[in-house]
């Protein structure tokens, strides 16, 4: 078995045509960070449709029981197939699956769910679990979709940097991830207007476009800076993009092997956990999705 140690992936498995996606990235993400793989199957079996007065009541309880540990048995059966020796473990929990998502991820490395769950509607790009879990988990949360199409990125993770003292988490799961995988990070910094340096600043209405671009191109060289010599082995390439960043990104994403976004830039609301474009690109990016709040705990 691979020695495995510290803060655990954690997995939300649900059943759904998804779940073998989402267990064979966190058997892989558990494997290259040398940690423990926990798969959870939360369920509320009293929300699941069944009136309180259905006879037999205790027939009905043990009906949903069972119903959930064969999706926990099936999620460790294709953890153990794909790793034999990885250290896996397989739960069922009783509640909200968002709620235990979160709250298991107050003792995770990283927590990877589906982007849409068997009780979705089929209009929406992303369930509501991983919107929430995206919101309010304490660790790393990787979205997993199927890539959509081919990009000139297409291999590569693909990292929003919009120069936040929030992004530098981010910044260093990108790096991070890009390591362990063998692969290149394409920073990316959009850019509309002139660069905002707080709360209150008078923007100019008319400015030297190629004098505002090469400020923002000084804004994504200070961001990564120290990176090219904490991982020299990650083929960085950098790209300032003059539009929107949740267009730029999501467009990027396309064949991407990762999309790494920060949950809040320097634009956002302090009461806000996920700021505009990280939750639009939660819900368009072309592949798989990684939204930091904080950086991943090192134990």
């Amino acid at each position: 078995m691979t020695a495995a140690t510290g803060a655990p992936v954690v997995a939300g498995v649900d059943g759904s045509t998804h779940q073998q996606r989402v267990v064979e990235w966190a058997v892989a993400e558990a494997r290259l960070r040398k940690r423990p793989l926990v798969l959870v199957h939360a369920y509320d079996w009293a929300r699941l449709g069944e009136p309180f007065a259905a006879a037999p009541y205790g027939a009905v309880q043990e009906a949903y029981h069972e119903v959930a540990a064969g999706i926990r048995d099936a999620a460790l059966a294709a953890a153990c197939a794909a790793a034999p020796d990885l250290d896996v473990t397989a739960r069922v929990a009783d509640g909200g699956a968002a709620g235990v998502l979160v709250a298991a991820s107050r003792s995770a490395a990283l927590v990877v769910v589906g982007h849409r769950g068997r009780g979705g509607f089929a209009e929406l790009l992303t369930g509501s679990v991983a919107t929430q879990l995206a919101a309010h988990a304490a660790s790393p949360v990787v979205v997993v979709r199927p890539p959509a199409g081919e990009g000139p990125q297409a291999g590569r993770v693909v990292l929003g940097v919009d120069g936040s003292p929030g992004s530098a988490a981010a910044i260093d799961f990108a790096f991070e991830e890009a390591a362990l995988r063998e692969l290149g990070v394409t920073a990316v910094h959009a850019w509309t207007g002139p660069v905002s340096t707080g709360p209150g600043d008078m923007l100019p209405l008319v400015y030297d476009a190629d004098e505002v671009r090469a400020e923002e191109t000084r804004v994504l060289a200070e961001a990564l800076a120290g990176r090219r010599e904490r991982y020299p082995e990650v083929d960085v390439r950098r790209l300032v993009v003059r539009g929107r960043p949740a267009h730029a990104l999501r467009t990027l994403s396309a064949g991407a092997a990762l999309l790494v976004v920060g949950a809040r830039g320097r634009g956002g609301f302090a009461g806000l956990r996920l700021g505009s474009v990280s939750r639009t690109v939660l819900h368009h990016a072309h592949g798989p999705l990684a939204v930091v709040h904080r950086p991943a705990p090192r134990g």
